[in-house]
């Protein structure tokens, strides 16, 4: 009778350990009341410090208040490096990551994407004085990128030859290019044209017109939260046809800003 009592209470407590291993993210979101957004904080305008309030702001930033509004839950911002996105993602501490994560075959190995919901073109800035017109002309020469950032690897793939310098953040990446420690700095044109315009008056720089790279960004989530896919998915969908994710890329970077772009991307599911 012991026996059979003790196996009893065993695979009860297997079954709790299970339930609670796959337990449903959306649901455990919802129970909570918030979600956990893993953003870097260091790249404007997707997400910044605000200079008035100081407040962590940006594009990435409204997409993490977006989905929160729809799960009907507070957001909570978690501010990470570029190298510790995905593993943040995959240890929990995150729910999601909205954090200029350009889509990889890699990456896509380890974790899931959202449909699109901006699409980067990574460039090269070089010092305007540097004689370099091109991205042959980068060829053995040093070229700085965020580490673990598809900036590095893009360098790696289309500049074979050079040598790639990384750091922990865009602002240090720049900072090596501006003190001549590498000739050349790679990053999403968003986030270059604003280092550009930083610069004119002490170092200026120009960003090579040849991208490297187009890469879509999609929202991170772990691979078995089917739930929250459909909903992040689903979510993203109705911004865009009812507007609002235009709307939320003009007030960042379109032709009112400093950026004057236009939206030459749709929210859709990530080709890869």
């Amino acid at each position: 009778m012991f026996k059979r009592t003790t196996f009893a209470i065993a695979i009860a407590a297997l079954s709790v350990v299970s339930t609670g291993a796959f337990a449903d993210q959306l649901a455990d979101i919802k129970q909570k009341g918030t979600l956990v957004c893993g953003t870097l904080g260091t790249s404007e305008p997707f997400s910044f410090p605000d200079p008035q309030t100081r407040e962590v702001t940006g594009y990435d930033v409204d997409f993490c208040k977006a989905l929160a509004k729809s799960l009907g839950v507070k957001p909570e911002l978690k501010l990470i490096a570029v190298a510790a996105r995905i593993p943040e993602l995959q240890q929990g501490r995150v729910d999601v990551v909205i954090a200029n994560l350009g889509w990889t075959a890699e990456r896509a190995q380890q974790i899931a994407y959202s449909h699109q919901y901006f699409a980067s073109e990574q460039k090269v800035a070089v010092k305007k004085d540097s004689g370099i017109r091109g991205i042959k002309d980068l060829g053995g020469k040093r070229v700085s990128a965020t580490k673990g950032s598809t900036s590095e690897q893009a360098v790696r793939k289309s500049i074979p030859t050079a040598t790639t310098v990384t750091f922990q953040d865009p602002p240090s990446g720049f900072l090596a290019l501006q003190q001549g420690k590498v000739e050349g700095f790679a990053l999403s044109e968003m986030s270059l044209v604003k280092f550009a315009q930083q610069s004119e008056a002490t170092a200026p720089v120009v960003i090579l017109d040849q991208s490297l790279i187009l890469e879509p960004w999609g929202v991170g989530m772990r691979k078995e939260e089917a739930a929250l896919i459909k909903h992040v998915n689903g979510t993203l969908e109705a911004m865009e046809k009812g507007g609002e994710a235009a709307k939320l890329f003009d007030k960042w970077m379109g032709p009112a800003t400093q950026y004057k772009m236009r939206r030459g991307f749709h929210v859709e599911a990530i080709k890869g």
